[in-house]
């Protein structure tokens, strides 16, 4: 028997009905996902309506201390405290290890809150609400965001930026 002979065996059998069934749903499962992924955007209420503008870090960071240095009403931890005003704005800066400043608002008010970082690709999860932004240096993001419930809010990093990734955090203060 030599090399070139072909095979003595059937090794590829015809589709038999059962696996013609599972095929057949899995197309319609990839299907359904793909249609339901584009009709979510418009009928879910998850979507978080964002704006985004570039900008240059070092203009943001003037634009950051600027707002600071106006709106100032405290500190904590060596983090300046800021109360916007309602429908008003404030900015909100990541930068290598720490978000700032603590925002401090009040239930019920609406806030323009500009975010942008001054160095690396970051991550703003704000918890436990489960909102998660990235945050990129060139770009400020424009979140529009009611409080509704007092209390404090942790602001995490999830996007690995460094060494000190690990403590990078943040905190958004709501009162009545």
């Amino acid at each position: 028997m030599s090399a070139l002979n072909a095979p003595r065996t059937r090794y590829v059998a015809p589709v038999g009905r059962d696996e013609r069934i599972w095929l057949a749903f899995a197309v319609v499962w990839c299907l359904f996902l793909f249609v339901i992924m584009y009709v979510w955007q418009f009928f879910g209420e998850q979507r978080t309506p964002i704006e985004s503008y570039r900008i240059e870090p070092s203009e943001f960071r003037a634009l950051t201390q600027d707002y600071i240095a106006s709106h100032r009403v405290g500190e904590v931890e060596g983090v300046p405290i800021v109360v916007p005003t309602d429908g008003g704005e404030a900015f909100l800066a990541a930068r290598a290890f720490q978000f700032e400043p603590v925002l401090q608002l009040k239930v019920g008010e609406s806030v323009r809150i500009y975010l942008s970082s001054y160095d690396f690709q970051h991550g703003l999860s704000i918890q436990p609400l489960n909102l998660n932004f990235q945050v990129l240096p060139g770009y400020v993001y424009v979140v529009n965001l009611t409080a509704t419930t007092t209390g404090e809010f942790g602001l995490v990093c999830n996007e690995f930026c460094g060494l000190g990734h690990h403590v990078m955090s943040g905190r958004i203060i709501v009162t009545d």
